[in-house]
Parts: structure tokens; C-alpha cells; sequence
């Protein structure tokens, strides 16, 4: 095999064994929201003015992208601790160029984030379980929390919104929580 054969070889399995390390680690792998629940997500959050944004998860960066390109003026600021999809995050904004869309690789329950935020997710149970924690303590004091496929566990959305996929995705949609 030549070196660059060899080469493209390696960085395959180092990209594939750095995602099932982080799977298992983080109990999830970085899955991106369908592109119908990105559009429902982007219309139930809607331009939010002065407020930011928060993608909690960002996992490859779509659903925050397609925030930030369709609200330019916004703040939008996503969270990501893969390190492969928050590569390709990065990336992509900056092929993009958009100046005010920004990714940590950062667990998001370390995060402080502004009161009055939208907070973005499609985490798992486990994640949305973090999520409440932080509101109950009064840590995050966010203006809406929009999420695909898993709710609050102990708080019932203001709205649900199913999508007409095959499985009714639902996009959970709690105010002033």
C-alpha cells in the first residue's frame, strides 16, 4: 500500500474508533435531527431578538447552522463534546462564515448559560434527566427549551408538535421554564 493508502486507513479508524469511544462514554452517539425536525424545531423557536440561542448537544452541527444562517443578527452558541462532530462543526461555520455561531467542546451541564435563552436538544433520557436538574436548581433559567423525541421527564410541554414521519416524532416545546 502506498502512504497515502495507508494514511487515509488510519485516519478511518482513528475517526471511527474516536466516535464508539465517545458513544459509549457519553451513552449516545452524535445523531443529527431530520431535516423535518430541524424545520420544526427552527419554526416552533423562532427569531428570538436579543435572546441566545443554545444547541445543548450539538453533535455535527446542523440544526444550530440552520438557526444561524436563517437568524444572522442571533447569537447562537452550541455545546459538543465528540470531538469528530465538533471538528466538523467548527469547520463548517467557518466555511460558512458565520460570525456570531460558536461551538465549546464542552459538556453542556458545565455550561452557564444567560438567562432568558433558547435552549435547543436532542439529547437522550439521561440528558434531558441533566437538563432538568439545572431548571429545578434555578441554574439555567432559559425563556423556552424546545426538544426533539425526548421530553422533560417530571415537567409537561406547553405544546407537543408530531411530525408526519413514520414515527411521529414529537418536538417538545416548554415557555418560561
Amino acid at each position: 500500500m502506498h502512504f497515502i493508502g495507508i494514511t487515509l486507513l488510519a485516519t478511518g479508524c482513528a475517526v471511527i474508533a474516536s466516535l464508539a469511544v465517545f458513544t459509549l462514554r457519553l451513552g449516545i452517539s452524535p445523531m443529527p435531527s431530520s431535516f423535518k425536525a430541524c424545520s420544526a424545531m427552527l419554526e416552533a423557536a423562532g427569531p428570538v431578538g436579543q435572546a441566545d440561542v443554545v444547541d445543548l448537544g450539538s453533535g455535527w452541527g446542523t440544526l444550530a447552522i440552520r438557526y444561524a444562517r436563517r437568524h444572522p443578527g442571533c447569537r447562537v452558541v452550541g455545546y459538543e463534546l465528540s470531538p469528530i462532530p465538533w471538528a466538523v462543526s467548527v469547520l463548517l461555520k467557518r466555511l460558512l462564515r458565520l460570525e456570531r455561531l460558536s461551538f465549546h467542546r464542552k459538556d453542556f451541564r458545565q455550561a452557564d448559560l444567560p438567562a432568558g435563552a433558547v435552549l435547543l436538544c436532542y439529547l437522550y433520557p439521561a440528558g434531558m434527566q441533566a437538563v432538568e436538574a439545572k431548571l429545578r436548581k434555578g441554574e439555567w433559567r432559559p425563556a423556552l427549551v424546545v426538544s426533539n423525541t425526548f421530553a422533560l421527564p417530571s415537567r409537561h410541554p406547553d405544546a407537543v408538535i408530531r411530525l408526519g414521519d413514520l414515527y411521529r416524532t414529537p418536538i417538545y416545546i416548554y415557555r418560561g421554564v
